[in-house]
């Protein structure tokens, strides 16, 4: 008598079966694990933007800077200054220099950021290398590229570092909006 080795048909579906079953049950645990590490990091570099704009406005005296670019990493051999070659606070991805970004918008993790200033001082200060005044007030905000898969809530962060959230993924509106704890 001869004996097949191998399996039927049936324990190979029931074999398939169970594995999409399994698929089933981590892919949406992986989407939603994804969408929180792309949050915390809106709001990481939302932290880091405040923190280079609080250090410009005390460094140069210029208010909150005119752009992001006036905050990116300078040209290698020259200085730090107010504009001309980046204060050196940022490097180029939150500077909005890299992969597409312009003075005022960048993207990164999943997220478009945009810097709004607001209140224009009147005059640059001199001496300091600064290519135009600064802003008075300043918001920042992140809002995620796809709903739903790169990330859920929005993000604002104020000139004051109060963090406020939209849990439908549009800009927070600062007095409507709940504030980030």
């Amino acid at each position: 008598m001869t004996t097949k080795k191998g399996f039927s048909l049936i324990e190979l579906l029931i074999v398939v079966a169970v594995i999409l079953i399994i698929a089933a049950i981590a892919i949406p645990n992986l989407i939603h694990s994804r969408m929180a590490a792309n949050e915390s990091s809106a709001v990481a570099s939302l932290r880091t933007l405040t923190s280079a704009f609080l250090t410009f406005s005390a460094t140069y005296g210029n208010g909150f800077p005119p752009d992001l670019n006036s905050l990116r990493t300078p040209p290698a051999g020259t200085q730090p200054d107010c504009g001309t070659n980046g204060a050196g606070l940022l490097d180029n991805v939150l500077a909005g220099m890299a992969a597409g970004g312009t003075a005022t918008t960048f993207t990164k993790s999943g997220y478009s950021f945009t810097y709004t200033g607001a209140n224009p001082l009147p005059a640059a200060p001199t001496g300091v290398g600064c290519t135009g005044p600064g802003f008075g007030t300043s918001q920042t905000s992140a809002v995620p590229l796809s709903i739903g898969s790169t990330g859920q809530r929005g993000f604002l962060i104020d000139n004051l570092g109060v963090f406020y959230y939209n849990i439908s993924g549009a800009v927070p509106k600062p007095g409507t909006d709940p504030v980030l704890q």
